[in-house]
């Protein structure tokens, strides 16, 4: 399978140095010229910090003796992602034409339906879909934003020409997760090796805090001249927790649990110590189910009684808004570009993955006939878990899975397996290519913004292509030239 590697055009071989790209030729020589000594022990120094500070992640599948989900440290990679201005400005672009189309999309299904009506979108991919909220049907939100916070997959893989070309592997639209270690893998790199902030025009990335408090507040009811806005987590065993606290600490606003929280008159209101002080925005980190026994799961005690009577009513923001995941499910994706057609009028600038529908027969057909080539996905999963990578798997694994896609085959999608871009990357036998991708995070407000970069996910297992850190995948620091 034909490979693309952002810092290669040709990979080394023996004592070979291979061929630079030229993005990353001043960082090469910089990286030639280190002691591996030295390097492994930065790595060291740079995992004790995350430790110290508690930078880890809950993973649910593997279970301590006391039955709670096991701590992990996410590993860092050393080895930045570099990418050239020309392609991150295009990359932008794309960004933000596919999250205002997405954006219009979901008030749209909600309010006139008029994708549906074009027959663009069939109506029973909506109603049908698990993500679809009819309390949600008719009630207007802020600025008709809806994925206030978006977290964009992008991968990279080759052309025919070996060239690398950009697609959008997913769109993550509910609770986009990973951004405080965008920011933290940067803050380390500055703390481990300054020197090459001053040789290199690295973008900054260190004011998301401040965007995202803007984007918020943007977010507020109209009547609220000077809105307060908190964090709601589902508490300390979730396994984003560390990143729900950090956002509230470095925006400065509260972090709370639906405990703290309560509904009166059709307000929201936190306790505090000095008594209740209305709540006017919630950047909510719990899950549509959750967020308010009355309305959804009714032993949920995540959420806040009464909290969609508030919302309904204007009388608080929450964000992402209800309902959002309507728009991020895996069998809607297939339809974004249209989207884009329909509301914008313009041409993708980002390409999708090409996509076989399960649902429809004749994907079925085709998937089930070349299941040990294809990447096969449930609709609702998340996180790695529920794919099939056909040509990483074992005749028994791909014949089990063969079975659930015949017992729910509208639970399914398939991709053709692309090759991801590789990176140079620190492992156990010193410095070789390793799959990545890149999830930016946009930011929809009055405007729609982002900061220059983004989460590199890596995967460390040689020849894996899954990069989640849930299976074993690591991060690296994204560097955005100004050049």
């Amino acid at each position: 399978m034909r490979q693309f590697d952002e810092m290669y055009s040709r990979l080394p071989t023996g004592g070979d140095a291979g061929d630079v790209r030229k993005h990353y030729e001043a960082y090469a020589r910089w990286l030639n010229a280190q002691d591996p000594q030295a390097m492994a022990s930065r790595r060291d120094e740079a995992e004790m910090i995350f430790r110290r500070v508690g930078i880890t992640f809950a993973v649910y599948g593997d279970k301590d003796e006391d039955g709670s989900g096991t701590e992990r440290l996410i590993p860092f990679d050393l080895i930045p992602r570099v990418v050239a201005a020309k392609e991150w400005n295009s990359m932008e672009a794309g960004l933000v034409q596919r999250v205002t189309a997405l954006n219009r999309f979901i008030h749209d299904v909600y309010h006139d339906q008029d994708i549906l009506k074009a027959g663009i979108v069939p109506r029973e991919q909506i109603e049908r879909n698990a993500q679809f909220r009819p309390e949600m049907v008719g009630v207007d939100v802020p600025n008709h934003i809806y994925s206030h916070i978006s977290g964009i997959d992008i991968v990279r893989a080759p052309d025919a020409q070996g060239n690398g070309e950009y697609y959008v592997l997913e769109d993550n639209l509910r609770v986009p997760s990973g951004v405080s270690y965008m920011l933290e893998d940067r803050k380390m790199m500055m703390r481990l090796f300054p020197e090459l902030f001053s040789q290199h025009r690295v973008a900054p990335v260190a004011h998301y805090p401040d965007l995202l408090l803007e984007t918020l507040r943007a977010s507020s009811p109209a009547t609220t001249a000077e809105p307060t806005v908190v964090v709601l987590t589902p508490g300390m065993y979730n396994s984003a927790y560390f990143e729900h606290a950090f956002l509230a600490q470095q925006m400065g606003v509260e972090l709370v649990e639906g405990q703290d929280l309560f509904v009166k008159d059709k307000f929201v209101y936190m306790r505090t110590t000095r008594g209740p002080k209305r709540v006017d925005v919630i950047y909510r980190r719990v899950d549509d189910d959750f967020l308010d026994p009355n309305a959804f799961r009714p032993s949920s005690t995540l959420g806040c009684a009464g909290l969609m009577d508030a919302y309904k009513a204007g009388h608080v923001a929450i964000c992402n808004a209800v309902g959002t995941g309507v728009a991020d499910d895996k069998s809607i994706y297939p339809y974004v570009p249209d989207m884009i057609q329909f509301y914008l009028g313009e041409e993708p600038i980002l390409k999708n993955v090409p996509t076989y529908q399960c649902r429809k027969s004749d994907d079925l057909q085709y998937t089930l006939a070349n299941l040990k080539d294809l990447v096969v996905k449930e609709v609702h999963g998340a996180g790695g878990y529920g794919m099939l990578v056909g040509p990483a798997s074992t005749k028994d694994e791909i014949e089990r899975f063969r079975g659930a896609l015949l017992a729910n085959p509208e639970g399914y999608i398939a991709q053709p397996t692309l090759s991801l871009s590789t990176c140079p990357t620190y492992v156990d036998s010193g410095i070789a290519p390793r799959h990545i991708d890149l999830r930016p995070f946009v930011l929809s407000g009055r405007t729609v913004q982002m900061v220059p970069g983004g989460l590199t996910r890596v995967a460390l297992k040689e020849g894996s292509l899954v990069v989640n850190s849930s299976q074993g995948g690591g991060t690296k620091d994204t560097w955005i030239l100004q050049d």
